[in-house]
């Protein structure tokens, strides 16, 4: 066990815990799954898809940008959404890296 609390958290690990705030809800984890591989998405069309109110999916969408878990674009009237997979790619990373014992002090 290593002997300070306060210095286990690598610091590759300090943003992940937004990540995983946004990632810990059920509706965010849907919205996500709308998406194809590579495919952007605008508020309208994930909006449409989602049993919630316009304005809840907007502040989950929020959550999400602020997490970076999604990038977005505003082209003209429309703000376009995608997946920041490499993000995502190096955070699960980290954690896989971890569980495995592959972890650099």
């Amino acid at each position: 066990m290593k002997a300070n609390y306060t210095d286990v958290l690598p610091f590759e690990w300090k943003h992940m815990s937004d990540i995983f705030t946004a990632l810990g809800d059920e509706h965010r984890q849907r919205m996500l799954l709308l998406f194809e591989p590579g495919e952007r998405l605008t508020a309208g069309q994930i909006s449409d898809a989602s049993t919630l109110a316009r304005t809840t999916v907007s502040h989950h969408l929020k959550i999400l940008r602020q997490a970076n878990v999604l990038l977005s674009e505003k082209k003209g009237k429309e703000v376009w959404f995608w997946i920041n997979k490499p993000l995502l790619e190096e955070t699960f990373a980290h954690v896989l890296n971890y569980v495995r014992g592959e972890t650099h002090d």
